[in-house]
């Protein structure tokens, strides 16, 4: 074991009240803040996130729990990075007992998100309630995200609001890019009755196909689509001198030609498409005649639902523009990344004289502990071993966040709050932690584990103690479970590691102890006394049941419970004390495996 560095002298304030403890100094024309806050913020969130991560804090999620706490920090990212590298180092050199036992010290933070972005929900523009029509849409190449579960929450709170209509449509006509997975619409409707959202319809695009024809057929009579032999490099030069195509103004008989040739298999794919007439001197050339149709190898490329029925296939912009007017939807939320996408359905809107929707954007919302994840990468990375599936706890989807215990009213509130500002945030996993929190902490029953024990012999202990622990602290009318200090103990092996001889500690609501090396303590008395000042052990019984807890780096962390632990059933929600929240997910006979959450 390297060796470890005892505890340095601590910072004397307990909590960090930004409202009336933010101290800032003039330097060099700029406003800097305080380092003395800067130190005491790094430390703790440092101390909290070795402890979330078997004592090794990382740098970069320190850095951004720190700049998600407050922008200001964002004016000092050098210092920010020197100061949270140095404290990282030295909390990195404590082992996890004076880590622990710092952080209770200091106090945790529980990160919330910043007033300027805890905006809500703002009204609806032009909305009356019970004629609102709200649609999720997403494209079932996957398991539903953390990402996706922002719709699923947002679109199904202003049905909700306004008594309106929700809609789960699957857009899912892509088999080639982002082919979907038969599992895949399935999870999205768990997940959504997970979240609590009321679907009023199912919808699925590939189910839908005529209707996109049959509007094709339409936008190419009244003169609004054409078919376009141009090649990809062809049209990519009409685009850039802002020229029509030659087939643009083909006569519409022509055009029809081209379109049964296409429908009938008549072309491979890129041979032809079909075009939207938009305007080709338009400012911006993503908007220049847009592809609404493309021809796909469904032999190669065969969909997960209909298999190789269709091979002229609907782009994105166009079956979800028709599906939108079709199905009445009056407001959509989307990403202020998607402006592209609204103006090229503009152009389809008008060709057909529909009324476009209302639409509200939000901006990017990062959250620096999962890194850049997608679907198609999660998806590819799971087939190739990196990850044991879906609920991989590493990953942010929906069923690794339920699978570590998390409750869907926290993911609701992280999302509400958050609202639906357009700026691009970065926000801390904390934050959604400190939400979760706050509904385990009533409802989680406490338990001890003992990560890696090693017995511990009291001497001096003439009779029996019989240790009352209280289920719930906060609540007496769950009753207490009962374990016997009969003279020998199992305790974390790093927590006695460097106990010197002659240290004074408690056994966690068992008895107070002297510490005499070699796996012996003597025992001193069976309430605390007042003026104790060592440390606090976790403990269990010998024979206890052996546990195991799966972390969020997908290693396994192995050791015992109380027996109390098996009275209780897979799914259960519990916090090991002085461990963190988790969720059990097998009961045996004799041994209980979980999985943890968060601190």
């Amino acid at each position: 074991m390297r060796e470890k560095r005892g505890h340095r002298e601590r910072f004397p304030t307990q909590g960090l009240a930004r409202a009336t403890r933010k101290r800032f100094l003039r330097d060099g024309g700029c406003w800097r803040v305080s380092a003395d806050e800067l130190e005491e913020l790094a430390r703790r969130f440092a101390l909290q996130n070795a402890l979330d991560h078997r004592g090794e804090a990382n740098q970069g999620a320190v850095i951004g729990r720190i700049m998600s706490y407050d922008e200001d920090y964002k004016d000092q990212p050098d210092e920010v990075a020197r100061v949270a590298g140095r404290i990282v180092g030295q909390i990195n050199e404590l082992d996890e007992t004076d880590q622990r036992a710092e952080l209770d010290e200091l106090g945790s933070i529980e990160m919330e998100a910043k007033d300027s972005q805890r905006e809500g929900l703002p009204e609806l523009p032009n909305a009356e309630g019970g004629d609102v029509v709200m649609r999720f849409a997403p494209n079932p190449n996957g398991a539903p995200s953390l990402g996706h579960s922002r719709g699923m929450c947002i679109n199904g709170r202003y049905a909700d609001l306004y008594d309106g209509t929700l809609i789960l449509r699957f857009d899912d006509t892509d088999p080639v890019n982002k082919p979907p997975s038969r599992p895949a619409y399935d999870w999205f409707e768990e997940e959504f009755a997970w979240l609590g959202a009321d679907v009023d319809r199912v919808l699925r695009a590939s189910d839908r196909m005529d209707a996109y024809y049959d509007c094709a057929e339409t936008a190419i009579d009244i003169g609004a689509a054409y078919t376009c032999e141009c090649s990809p490099e062809q049209f990519r030069e009409h685009k850039k001198a802002a020229e029509a195509c030659p087939h643009r103004e083909e006569p519409v008989e022509e055009q029809k030609s081209r379109w049964r040739r296409m429908m009938q298999g008549g072309y491979e794919p890129g041979d032809c498409v079909l075009r939207i007439k938009t305007d080709m001197q338009h400012d911006d050339p993503a908007l220049r005649d847009w592809v609404a149709f493309r021809i796909v190898d469904v032999d190669e490329n065969p969909h997960c639902r209909v298999g190789s029925e269709y091979h002229v296939w609907p782009l994105l912009d166009f079956q979800s523009a028709v599906d939108d007017y079709r199905e009445g939807t009056t407001h959509i939320i989307r990403g202020k990344d998607l402006a592209d996408s609204e103006r090229k359905q503009r152009f389809l809107y008008e060709h057909f004289g529909w009324e476009y929707p209302q639409v509200l954007h939000w901006g990017r919302v990062g959250m620096h502990e999962f890194g850049t994840f997608s679907t198609s990468t999660m998806q590819a990375d799971i087939a190739a071993g990196a990850y044991d599936g879906w609920d991989d706890p590493r990953l942010p989807t929906l069923k690794a966040l339920r699978r570590r215990g998390f409750l869907p009213e926290a993911i609701v509130t992280f999302w509400v709050d958050l609202g639906l500002t357009e700026k691009d945030i970065d926000v801390s996993f904390e934050t959604l932690a400190a939400e979760n929190r706050k509904l385990l902490d009533e409802r989680a029953d406490r338990l001890f584990f003992v990560p890696d024990p090693t017995p511990v012999t009291i001497e001096g202990l003439e009779d029996p103690i019989e240790a009352e622990l209280a289920v719930h602290p906060d609540d007496t009318d769950r009753g207490v479970r009962t374990m016997t200090i009969t003279g020998e103990v199992l305790v974390p092996s790093d927590e006695v590691a460097d106990l010197e001889e002659g240290t004074r500690f408690r056994l966690k609501d068992g008895l107070d102890a002297t510490w005499l090396g070699d796996g012996l303590a003597r025992f001193e008395s069976r309430m605390p006394t007042e003026d104790r000042e060592g440390p606090i052990v976790q403990w269990a019984v010998p024979d206890s049941p052996e546990a195991s807890v799966l972390r969020p780096d997908a290693s396994t962390e192995t050791g015992v419970v109380e027996p109390a632990a098996l009275d209780h059933d897979a799914d259960d929600l519990v916090q090991f004390e002085r461990y963190g929240f988790g969720r059990i997910e097998r009961v045996g006979e004799d041994e209980v495996d979980a999985v943890f959450g968060h601190r």
